[in-house]
This record gives C-alpha cells, structure tokens and sequence, in this order.
C-alpha cells in the first residue's frame, strides 16, 4: 500500500478552508498513486482552543459534513484519508481520528491519552476500545499525537494485529522527542509500519514542529519531513 503523509498548515477555527485544503491534497496524493493519506491532528479546526465555548460551533458527529465531503472525494478518486477532527456525540467532545473511503466511515478513534495544551485541556477522554480496521487487506490502527508516548497504547493495536498504525499529531516544541524517537521505537518494538503526521504554522503563539514521518517495522526512517514546510 502506497501511503501519503500530508504536512499542512491548518487554518484555525476555519473547517471549510481547512476541508477544502485537504481535499486538494487527496486529489494530490491520488493522482500519485497513494491509496491511503493521512492528515494532521485537528486538521479540520485548529486545536488552540482557550475556553470550551470557542470551538463547540466548529464539532460535528461521525458521520457529519467532514466526513461526507471526504467520502464523496475517496468515492471519485476510490482511495482512503484519515484525518482529525473534533467529534461530537451527544453532551460530549472528542479529539477524534476518523478512516474514510469510498464506501464511507470505515472506522474512528478517539484520543485516549489527553495533555493538558490546547483543545484537549477541553474534550473528553476517549471511551472506545482500540480497533482495528481493514483497508484493501492492511490492518490499520488509529492513535492521536500523545498516545504514541505510552507503549500500551501501540502494543495493543500490535497484539491485534496491526500491520499499520497512523498517528495524526499536532507536536509543539518540546515534543522534538517523540517525533525523533517514539515513532521510530513503537514501529520497531511492535513490527509495525507506523506513519506520523505532524503539522506546521503558528496558533495564538502556539508553534508546531513539522517533522513528519513514516518508519518501518526495522525502526528505520522511511521519510521525513521538515520541521517548517508544507509537505506530502
């Protein structure tokens, strides 16, 4: 399977920007032949939220509008995304990954480990069993940004599994160690590809890092990106 990893600025508090910046990339990615892309966390808000109330109008349910249009773009194309979001289910909000494809929402999560930054000083711990999900004979598991620091989390998704694992992040300085070492050692402990997905730009002063990366089960880096740029 060909995957693609898409390093992008996010637009905050901006879902329509945002989701039309990223169908642009899949329509990218897809006529290079990438049967998977993956997307940043909170790809389609922004995570810098101060206050709860500042992002309650930017949450949707899976399935939702995000998920619709993305559905629409891998049915066209017939390709997979992964991509983050914040999902709301009721009273509650999560930080939440979610695979689509052509046929719809092949399967989400939501983040389990939560830091106190950003918009996850707000959202609720995730509440789902880890999962996996089947994509064109590839067994994928899905984690966000700061579950990839606790070995229980990628060895659960090993012990069901896992061939690949794909992390939506949004590191800021001082998480230079886990994009320079976590993915590395997950991918290498669990003999499993595992693909992490940073972004880049800058929110109400908060920096992210880039350094995007997709590491084989050897532990060796198969690609990296920078720590500024934009970049598949």
């Amino acid at each position: 399977m060909k995957i693609a990893a898409v390093q992008m600025d996010v637009v905050w508090h901006e879902p329509e920007l945002n989701r039309a910046a990223m169908l642009a990339a899949l329509r990218e990615t897809a006529a290079a032949g990438a049967r998977l892309t993956v997307f940043p966390e909170c790809a389609i808000t922004g995570y810098c939220y101060d206050a709860a109330a500042d992002f309650q109008d930017v949450t949707e349910p899976i399935p939702g509008p995000s998920t619709d249009a993305f559905t629409a773009a891998c049915r066209e194309l017939n390709v997979y995304a992964v991509f983050g979001m914040l999902e709301r289910s009721g009273e509650r909000v999560y930080n939440a990954a979610v695979l689509v494809g052509p046929e719809g929402v092949v399967g989400s999560y939501r983040k389990l480990h939560l830091p106190y930054l950003g918009v996850d000083r707000f959202v609720d711990y995730g509440d789902r069993d880890f999962e996996l999900f089947e994509v064109e004979g590839v067994r994928i598991g899905m984690l966000i940004c700061y579950d990839i620091g606790f070995p229980e989390a990628a060895r659960s998704l090993a012990l069901m599994g896992a061939d690949l694992i794909v992390l939506p992040t949004n590191w800021p300085p001082g998480a230079e160690s886990m994009a320079e070492h976590c993915i590395n050692t997950r991918a290498m402990e669990n003999n499993t590809y595992v693909a992490g997905v940073n972004r880049i730009g800058t929110e109400h002063g908060f920096r992210f890092i880039g350094h995007s990366s997709i590491c084989a089960p050897s532990g060796n880096t198969m690609t990296l990106a920078s720590d500024s740029e934009a970049e598949i």
